[in-house]
């Protein structure tokens, strides 16, 4: 894989305390969806038991899943940098 391709980050939902503002849709509409229920969801994720979203995503999609992260008024959109375990938001 290139640079850029590979899976560096991983992206985290606390989908149980989202309240559905759709903030991350908007900004980031080609990885996050609005649910059924009224709650974002990570397109293409896998739900952990605690309720929790996660995906693996490249370096190139870390900016925009970022600012998602960055506008959501209740701070439910988390980024960590796998390589350094280090949480960025």
């Amino acid at each position: 894989m290139g640079k850029g391709m590979e899976k560096r980050y991983k992206l985290e939902l606390n989908r149980p305390d989202c309240i559905g503002c759709a903030a991350c849709t908007a900004v980031a509409p080609d990885h996050w969806e609005m649910d059924d229920d009224g709650k974002a969801k990570i397109k293409g994720c896998k739900t952990r038991e605690d309720s929790w979203q996660e995906k693996d995503i490249s370096e190139e999609d870390m900016p925009l899943n970022k600012e998602a992260a960055e506008c959501c008024p209740v701070n439910v959109i988390h980024v960590t940098d796998k390589e350094k375990d280090e949480k960025l938001i």
